[in-house]
């Protein structure tokens, strides 16, 4: 019997034997691309690159490993053996804060489908968390030590306690009073290892070596540095190191490192949140009166991240150890050599180093000796501060060559170190800026008890001679001042040192404030008008000034 295809009959049976063609088709392909997918492994990386980029904000301040603001570019190269067809290939132990839109991968044959980050990792609480409605086994040793029994069930809950159905009911975990724990069967989705992997199609099985960069949060750097003033009081010794610092779970061995200096616009990523696990904690009612507290077992967890937990009953905060305190591991004698990365600074380390996980790592960044300096007096003059107060004392320099230095110099923190009788002691520790080739270096030594200083407002009715005595200002008449004046103020600056020093008493203005009238010469320095005064050996001198508003 024929059918003409031309007739509606007809049509209809060939459009269902077309669609049913098509189905089985469809069928036959998918079967094909699941028969040929592949799972692969990339091997270890064979080479390290770690760049370490500055937290922004961070300033001068110590490190903390719990509270890393920085970033760094990691670069590895590992090798890849891919089979025809669509492999999914996984790149174990990446940094766990990871930048997933970040990763970049070179030198991989085929076609890159997708990127993907696992997010969830491998502990007791996710472990938990993942058997929720599946088949486990609770492992209970029965009273005086009898046999272990194994009961077959299901976890029905784990929020605030893990709970558990079986043909006997349902129970919580720990609450029998007896020794018993939970075995998981079956294969589970997590990973034990911060994983990230791509889909790739390639037409025919090949193998070599990928490149693999990515963007990492959870990394930061710094700058220490110590100033030793010789006895002579007129040179000093500066010496820095570098502390690299990953609070990863991940470690870099042997990796090229090098860190950047100055400030990169980076819009922040959004975050790809990895589930570590957090404490799995079983609480039950003690089996006792019922006037008894209630006791709470907390069961130890292994954090894959490398943090060093411990959970005990009272959980008292840990507070981070001063950067003087922290442990460090202090790699070789080589100095980093610094670089030019256009508007940046790269500082590198000449040997290859471990950037190892939670932990934070010095390197020596220079040694020089015999810089010459000069000490300067300096205070911070604020209305109405009319008890007397000590000074800074600062030692400044020039970075040049002619003085030992001339080269970029990263913030971070300076120790001052004086001698007394021969014996090295801590004086001060203070911030320390960026700073370039040619600038004026200030290291803050700490406030000098002989070097005393106060503001008062001049009470007293001026004659003309007296005000003659304090000129105004080039640019001011004193016509045009009228109704803007403030008041006369007077700072008296003692010296109780057994030689004359400089100070400089750098006014703290209110905005659209100006001063219009001193009796002694007044300069910009840092932005603040300042008095530069010489004041002799146990003498008080005094500087009167008069300020205008133009608001």
């Amino acid at each position: 019997m024929s059918h003409d295809s031309t007739s509606p009959g007809g049509r209809r049976l060939w459009l269902r034997l077309t669609a049913a063609f098509g189905a089985l088709v469809a069928s036959a392909i998918a079967g094909i691309s699941q028969a040929e997918m592949h799972e692969v492994r990339a091997g270890a990386p064979s080479d390290l690159a770690v760049t370490i980029y500055r937290a922004p904000e961070r300033g001068s301040g110590s490190i903390d490993l719990d509270q890393l603001q920085g970033f760094a570019l990691i670069t590895e190269t590992r090798s890849v053996q891919l089979p025809p067809g669509e492999s999914r290939v996984r790149f174990e132990d990446v940094a766990d804060g990871i930048e997933p839109a970040s990763a970049l991968v070179t030198g991989l044959p085929g076609v890159l489908v997708e990127k993907d980050r696992e997010g969830a990792l491998l502990s007791p609480a996710t472990l938990v968390a993942a058997s929720v409605g599946k088949q486990v086994e609770l492992w209970r040793t029965t009273r005086r030590g009898g046999p272990l029994e194994r009961l077959p069930g299901t976890l029905i809950a784990d929020d605030e306690g893990v709970v558990f159905q079986s043909a006997q009911g349902i129970e919580a975990l720990r609450c029998s009073g007896l020794p018993e724990t939970v075995s998981f069967t079956g294969r589970t989705s997590l990973d034990a290892h911060p994983t990230l992997s791509v889909l790739v199609r390639t037409a025919k099985a090949s193998m070599g070596l990928v490149t693999l960069s990515y963007l990492a949060r959870g990394f930061d750097w710094a700058a220490n540095y110590s100033a030793t003033v010789a006895a002579d009081g007129r040179t000093m010794e500066l010496g820095a190191w570098v502390t690299l610092a990953n609070g990863n779970g991940t470690s870099f061995p042997q990796a090229q490192t090098q860190v950047i200096a100055g400030r990169v616009n980076r819009e922040q990523a959004v975050e790809a949140p990895t589930d570590a696990g957090g404490p799995l904690l079983v609480a039950c009612w003690p089996r006792g009166s019922t006037s008894d507290s209630p006791q709470l077992l907390v069961m130890a967890v292994a954090h894959q991240l490398g943090a060093l937990q411990k959970y005990a009953d009272f959980m008292m905060p840990v507070m981070p150890a001063p950067a003087a305190l922290q442990e460090v591991a202090v790699t070789g004698a080589r100095r980093v050599i610094e670089e030019q990365l256009g508007d940046l600074k790269l500082y590198r380390v000449p040997e290859r180093t471990t950037v190892a996980s939670r932990e934070s790592k010095q390197v020596r960044l220079l040694d020089r000796s015999h810089v010459p300096f000069s000490i300067v007096y300096r205070a911070d003059i604020i209305r109405g501060t009319e008890d007397f107060a000590p000074a800074e004392r600062l030692l400044r320099t020039r970075n040049t060559t002619a003085n030992h230095l001339g080269l970029p110099l990263p913030s971070g923190q300076i120790a001052v170190f004086g001698f007394n009788h021969g014996e090295r002691l801590f004086e001060h520790e203070a911030g320390f800026e960026d700073l370039a080739i040619g600038e004026e270096i200030e290291i803050i030594a700490g406030e000098a008890a002989d070097v005393q200083y106060r503001v008062v407002g001049e009470e007293t009715t001026l004659d003309s001679r007296t005000v003659r005595s304090i000129p105004l200002l080039p640019g001011w008449q004193l016509r045009t001042l009228e109704g803007q004046l403030g008041e006369l103020e007077r700072a008296d600056i003692t010296n109780a040192r057994a030689a004359p020093i400089e100070v400089e008493l750098r006014l703290q203005l209110e905005a659209g404030e100006e001063v219009v009238r001193a009796d002694h010469a007044l300069h910009m320095q840092h932005g603040k008008p300042t008095f530069s005064v010489t004041i002799p050996a146990r003498s008080t001198a005094t500087v009167r000034y008069q300020t205008r508003s133009s608001t």
